[in-house]
């Protein structure tokens, strides 16, 4: 059986014949309008698709120039860091390591007690053509070794009791470790003490007894920061500091006698 179908093309109206077959259901005007216009949304896709192509392709070809000149430039940037690090930056920090040997030798003895002045004073200006660690950090900037030698003049200038030169150059010291990052913060703390700045000792006192919760520096800082805060009139404070050190590290030598401090900050607060 033939019936007829509707078809649009642009805004004419065609009829085509057709075979009927079996089962078949004719689609209705609404549905033949729906199909043409998908296709008609997906032609305009693929043409807009093909247009954003076209500009690409225009645009590269107008801009080439500065585009390999762009691609030049990042490689030469990575190149270079790459060369610098493995040229420049690693055999430099391996002679200022080489440099700072003579001068930790020094930091050491004077830490055991032999001539510790005059050694320290070594340690920091170097002697027969040995650098120091000021010759390390002024040679070497911006090097590991420069920053660990900052640690070490931090230190000897505390122990030389130029309190002011140790804050300066152990707040340039900064350090992952363990053990020494707490210490150089408070060995800050200890110099500003020194100079009866103990609102600022606090404050490194904190800093160091959180920043490595071992127990090792932790119950040294957080005992420090309890006297400190004690001094300052603050018995709250201290009293946190001091239950601490018996709840969390009963081990160690300050929590010998910290029931003693416990009991003060106690009385303090009340």
């Amino acid at each position: 059986m033939w019936i007829k179908i509707l078809f649009l093309r642009g805004t004419n109206i065609h009829y085509m014949a057709t075979y009927k077959k079996r089962g078949y259901k004719p689609k209705t005007e609404k549905e033949v309008v729906n199909e043409v216009e998908e296709n008609s949304t997906t032609a305009e896709v693929f043409n807009t698709l093909d247009e954003t192509a076209s500009k690409t392709e225009d645009f590269v070809a107008k801009n080439q120039k500065y585009i390999f000149i762009i691609i030049g430039v990042v490689a030469v940037i990575v190149l270079g860091y790459l060369g610098y690090k493995e040229f420049v930056h690693e055999p430099k920090q391996n002679e200022a390591m080489n440099d700072m040997y003579h001068a930790q030798q020094n930091f050491e003895e004077a830490v055991n007690g032999v001539s510790s002045d005059s050694l320290y004073n070594i340690a920091l200006n170097g002697s027969e053509g040995k650098f120091g660690m000021i010759d390390i950090i002024n040679e070497y900037s911006g090097t590991p070794a420069a920053n660990l030698a900052n640690y070490y003049a931090g230190m000897a200038y505390l122990n030389l009791k130029d309190y002011k030169k140790a804050i300066e150059h152990l707040d340039k010291f900064s350090s992952e470790d363990e053990i020494l990052a707490p210490m150089a913060k408070g060995a800050i703390g200890d110099a500003f003490v020194q100079l009866n700045q103990n609102e600022d000792a606090l404050k490194y006192y904190k800093s160091a007894a959180t920043l490595r919760e071992n127990g090792y520096s932790a119950p040294t800082y957080y005992y420090k920061a309890g006297i400190t805060a004690l001094e300052l009139g603050n018995a709250k404070e201290a009293l946190g500091y001091f239950n601490t050190i018996k709840e969390k590290y009963p081990s160690s030598s300050e929590s010998t006698t910290i029931d003693l401090f416990i009991g003060k900050a106690e009385a303090m607060s009340n």
